[in-house]
């Protein structure tokens, strides 16, 4: 049985770029950082950079959604730090709204607020 989100891995050809362009998404530096992986605590969750690109294709095929207050605001913040729009705030029912960005290396990270 599926309990909870535990850890969102992203692969990056470029880990000292990733680490700062998640440095500033997140305003949370990551606990620890080699050559090898970058790990970022978010409130209880993980986020890992890996930047072993072996038996990576390209594409985006799953999204990990992170919880935010404001969809809205959190799109504009990762526009303006070099993020691309996938998909922009969208009503899916009731309250909740989602969003979909593309980081700087081709990561899509949905943004989802409401319950």
């Amino acid at each position: 049985m599926f309990k909870k989100l535990r850890t969102v891995i992203y692969h990056v050809k470029d880990l000292e770029g990733a680490k700062q362009w998640y440095t500033k998404a997140t305003g949370i530096n990551p606990y620890f950082s080699e050559i090898f992986y970058v790990g970022f605590d978010i409130n209880g969750f993980e986020l890992g950079l890996d930047p072993d690109m072996s038996n990576v294709e390209q594409g985006n095929h799953t999204v990990s959604y992170w919880d935010v207050d404001d969809v809205s605001k959190e799109i504009e913040h990762l526009l303006s730090i070099g993020a691309k729009l996938v998909q922009d705030k969208t009503n899916v029912g009731g309250n909740i709204n989602v969003g979909i960005v593309e980081d700087p290396f081709g990561n899509h990270l949905g943004l989802i607020e409401g319950e």
